[in-house]
């Protein structure tokens, strides 16, 4: 009788999971998990450093599979996206380490984004929206913020990127083409800021991190192009989609927002003349 009730449970929270997304997102990430899975198949990696280009390719799935699950939860506003990102950010830098190089990408992600996850997992969990605690509230940037927050990229793009080509690595997936390996040193620091930049706009619940993201998309598509890693561009189309996508969402939460506000504040007046 307790099995019964513990599968039926089971089976319970599974469907309550599977209708939590809507029909667009569902064939999204589909769409996306398949188009992965041929990829894969079409372009199999080859071995690298003595690791198995079967063990490289998992960790591709898994990374792809982890960070669409974790992009359709942003988009949802759910702070269930931080665990998951968790999942993402472990895999990414055995990725860094068994293919020797974005260095940059693997300290951020070790050192910024692991701690950032848990923080804004804890800093969403108090703000949640006051008619669906599933949603956290957003909010968009001002003016000086965003020149800011450029001129940081700025710096630390030249900076690092210098940094980075000083760095010799005998064995790797670009050791071969020196040119190229410094390019993608510069490219790298640059996806690592503006990704530094798109977490603590998602830590503080701004409505820019989806253009960090777009920006950092384009970084990606490039290293991966020029790194010949063809699997990881479904990922990459992937958030070009969803991160159109999650964009048009939360900008019409705020709006919403801000309407509910001036509303709230217009009955306020009317109520306070009519007494």
């Amino acid at each position: 009788m307790e099995e019964t009730i513990e599968k039926k449970t089971f089976l319970t929270k599974l469907k309550n999971l599977w209708n939590y997304f809507s029909t667009y997102e569902k064939i999204w990430f589909i769409s996306i998990a398949v188009l992965a899975v041929v990829l894969a198949i079409i372009f199999p990696e080859e071995d690298v450093g003595g690791v198995n280009g079967w063990i490289i390719l998992t960790l591709y799935l898994v990374d792809i599979l982890a960070n669409i699950l974790c992009e359709l939860l942003i988009s949802k506003q759910s702070k269930w996206n931080f665990i998951v990102s968790l999942v993402v950010e472990v895999t990414e830098i055995a990725i860094c380490i068994v293919c020797a190089y974005r260095f940059a990408t693997m300290a951020t992600t070790l050192f910024f984004w692991i701690p950032v996850d848990i923080i804004s997992f804890i800093n969403w969990n108090r703000h949640k929206d006051n008619n669906d605690d599933k949603l956290t509230v957003v909010r968009k940037l001002t003016g000086w913020q965003e020149v800011l927050v450029i001129l940081g990229i700025i710096v630390w793009t030249i900076g690092v990127g210098y940094l980075l080509t000083l760095i010799d690595v005998e064995y790797g997936i670009l050791a071969d083409n020196p040119v190229l390996e410094n390019v993608v040193c510069y490219l790298d620091a640059c996806a690592s800021v503006v990704g530094i930049a798109n977490g603590l706009f998602i830590l503080f619940r701004f409505r820019e991190q989806w253009i960090a993201w777009y920006i950092e998309a384009l970084l990606e598509t490039a290293i991966n192009i020029i790194a010949g890693q063809w699997i990881l561009l479904s990922l990459k189309a992937g958030y070009f989609t969803n991160t159109t996508y999650g964009y048009i969402k939360w900008t019409k939460y705020i709006k919403d927002k801000q309407q509910e506000t001036i509303q709230a504040e217009h009955n306020k007046q009317l109520s306070a003349e009519t007494a």
